[in-house]
């Protein structure tokens, strides 16, 4: 008769039998996920290379350009110097390899098993003979819709033995098993249902599941510990999840971000940047560059850096509620940059550039408006004032005389009159435009009604006015504002263009949204090198002229931004017969 088993021999069995089969399936698992998991980081090396290379295509567009030779210039950040790029076009011609010098006579890679994977399913991988090389690769390539980059690794004893599992964990595990073997022949009677639990919690919590917090032990002397032990789990995969949370929704607020951000350990290896700070250093160091570290190469950061490294060092206390902040300003292209740093307390940086170029042009043009304005108030100011000392200081002054002085002063008032009106629509316009009464304007009769005010000055010049108008012709503005642009115009011609001029003023086009009209007269012109400057307030060709013919030197300022106003837009320009022109489009609603 059979000596039966006992329970403590019977629950051994059990564990004893659920462990190999445990530790097997362990060990396959584990080798088949090794294998995958090697084979997925050269993979992502690889994609890592194409990724690269398809950024530095876009950035370059290098795709019209149709010349991929520029890829040279990045091939030496690519980790491996034994990682060769091919651009493969969309029907399969040869764009660019890094190991072929003569890429363009490379036979057609379309059916390349590889390429036909990408085709259809994105990514592609195949391991084979280079028939252009004559080593083995192992490629990689990837579809970009109008086009391939494939990344290959020379396949040789290095990558087939990354590519190989170790047996390291094999021999460990039958250690492992040998000691368990052991401690279950001791435990098994007292352990042999909790053990059965633990497992099943290891394995759900190396898969990350959620673990319930009322797990029951029934081993009463380890329950309450392994019940604790279930419960921070718990806790900390929550907060895991949160904090995995805030940093994808911190990520997303950087790359919304307009201005350029990055930040930098102690050591300046950069710990996160977003896309507008590497375009930010592109435009002020005009090279390109993908790598926020080339920040500490740049000659122009050169104060910044200084002032962040006067902070890292060991003997500066930092205090972390009021971490310092050193700040520069750039201009660059006729851009202006604000850059800051600040510098918490463990001694890492952030760096923040921000486009300023709006508000500082605009602080600049305010500066320069009020030193023109207090300049051009001082001449008839002081004209004014001089004639009538005049008067008060003679008091025996001839009538005739004090009569002409009188008049004078007059006129200097006259123009101060008209500068400041000047001056205060121009305001208006950009400040309240809102203000504008807008309604459906007839151009034809308009342009006749300021005309017939200019029309004494016109005859007296001698201009002919060649009007190409129709009387159907109706815009979407401000009569006033239409009425100062066309009289500006012509006053402007009147004033600079010369005696027995022809102006010629017509529509030229049309489409659903706006009407486009050109203003010409065939009088001297305006030299190349002023024309992009003629809209500026006050600016003049030379010195004395606006003063010589009466005007203000704000008339096609206040013509641009009228223009601009009605939606439209102006430009200017010599014609090759002589005379200036101007194209402007005015808004039909």
């Amino acid at each position: 008769m059979l000596k039966q088993r006992t329970y403590q021999q019977r629950i051994f069995i059990y564990f004893f039998s659920a462990f190999t089969i445990f530790t097997l399936s362990i060990l396959a698992f584990q080798y088949s996920r090794e294998k995958e998991y090697r084979t997925s980081q050269l993979e992502n090396t690889l994609d890592n290379v194409a990724q690269m290379t398809n950024r530095y295509i876009q950035h370059h567009n290098l795709l019209k350009k149709e010349d991929f030779g520029e890829l040279d210039s990045i091939i030496y950040m690519v980790p491996d110097p034994e990682i060769r790029v091919t651009v493969i076009g969309s029907k399969g011609e040869v764009l660019y390899d890094s190991f072929v010098k003569e890429y363009l006579d490379m036979e057609n890679h379309f059916e390349r098993p590889e390429v036909q994977k990408a085709l259809y399913n994105e990514r592609g991988a195949n391991i084979r003979l280079s028939n252009t090389t004559g080593q083995d690769f192992y490629y990689y390539a990837r579809n970009y819709d109008h086009y391939f980059i494939r990344c290959a690794a020379v396949y040789n004893i290095k990558i087939q033995n990354f590519l190989k599992t170790s047996r390291l964990f094999i021999f460990f595990m039958i250690a492992l098993f040998l000691l368990m073997w052991l401690m279950l022949y001791l435990v098994t009677k007292r352990l042999g249902e909790f053990i059965t639990k633990l497992r099943d919690f290891a394995v759900r919590a190396g898969k990350e599941e959620d673990i319930d917090p009322n797990f029951k032990f029934p081993d009463s002397e380890f329950g309450d510990i392994q019940l604790q032990i279930v419960r921070i789990y718990n806790r900390l995969k929550r907060a895991k999840d949160d904090l995995s949370a805030e940093k994808e929704r911190l990520f997303n607020h950087l790359y919304a971000l307009n201005e350029g951000i990055a930040f930098f350990s102690f050591n300046k290896d950069k710990i996160l940047a977003n896309s507008h700070f590497i375009q930010y250093i592109n435009l002020i160091s005009e090279r390109s560059t993908i790598s926020a570290e080339s920040l500490f190469e740049i000659p122009e950061f050169e104060e910044l850096i200084a002032k962040i490294d006067a902070y890292l060092k060991p003997d500066v206390k930092i205090n972390p509620k009021n971490p310092p902040h050193v700040e520069i300003t750039l201009s660059k292209n006729e851009m202006y940059f604000r850059i800051q740093g600040i510098i918490f307390a463990d001694r890492t940086f952030e760096v923040l550039i921000e486009d300023i170029t709006r508000p500082e042009k605009r602080r600049l043009l305010k500066q320069q408006l009020t030193s023109n304005i207090a300049h051009e108030l001082k001449t008839p100011l002081a004209s004014i004032k001089g004639y009538l000392e005049t008067i008060l200081s003679n008091k025996n002054i001839p009538k005739e005389k004090a009569h002409y002085f009188i008049e004078r002063a007059h006129l200097q008032s006259e123009r101060l009159n008209v500068l400041l009106n000047d001056i205060s629509l121009l305001n208006n316009i950009e400040d309240a435009g809102d203000l504008f009464e807008f309604k459906s304007v007839k151009l034809r009769p308009l342009i006749n009604d300021v005309i017939e005010n200019l029309e004494s000055r016109i005859s007296e010049k001698g201009i002919k006015l060649d009007l190409s108008i129709n009387d159907n012709v109706v815009v979407h503005g401000n009569d006033s504002l239409l009425s100062s642009i066309f009289q500006n115009f012509i006053e402007n011609s009147i004033n600079y263009a010369g005696p027995k001029v022809t102006v010629t003023l017509k529509q030229y086009l049309e489409d659903e949204k706006f009407y486009y009209l050109s203003y010409s007269d065939n009088g001297k012109g305006v030299p190349e090198e002023h024309l992009n400057r003629i809209f500026e307030r006050f600016y003049r060709i030379d010195e004395g002229r606006t003063r010589e013919t009466g005007g203000t030197g704000l008339g096609l300022a206040i013509v641009k931004n009228a223009v601009q106003l009605h939606k439209g837009e102006i430009s200017v320009r010599n014609k090759p017969e002589g005379g200036l022109e101007f194209l402007f489009s005015l808004s039909k609603s």
